[in-house]
């Protein structure tokens, strides 16, 4: 059973920090784009960042220069490293994995920016 579990989230004050985790588990990781989304209340789903088997990274443009997406396929796991957060970044991240027409998603984490 294919399985990405999120962590990491909660209530941070704007101008704070949070790095979120998604471990993946039950398929073999190191073959998928894995991403970062994240879709606030009357919001539609949006990607926040992605990086490739490769490594090679993309940034939605509201979140480049304070977020950092990275990868360690030895542990399974993505990492979203959020730093100078704004109250606008308040939403429901999402794990996404990518191969080919696979599309795997995690169950989310809240994350609220205080003001």
């Amino acid at each position: 059973q294919v399985q990405l579990v999120e962590s990491g989230g909660g209530l941070v004050q704007a101008g704070g920090s949070l790095r979120l985790s998604c471990v993946v588990s039950g398929t073999i990781f190191s073959i998928y784009t894995m991403g970062w989304y994240r879709q606030a209340p009357g919001k539609e789903r949006e990607l926040v960042a992605r990086i490739t088997i490769t490594g090679n990274t993309d940034y939605a443009g509201s979140v480049k220069g304070r977020f950092t997406i990275s990868r360690d396929n030895a542990k399974n796991t993505i990492y979203l490293q959020m730093n100078s957060l704004k109250p606008e970044d308040t939403s429901v991240y999402y794990c996404n994995g990518e191969f080919g027409r696979i599309a795997l998603w995690g169950q989310g984490t809240q994350v609220t920016v205080s003001s």
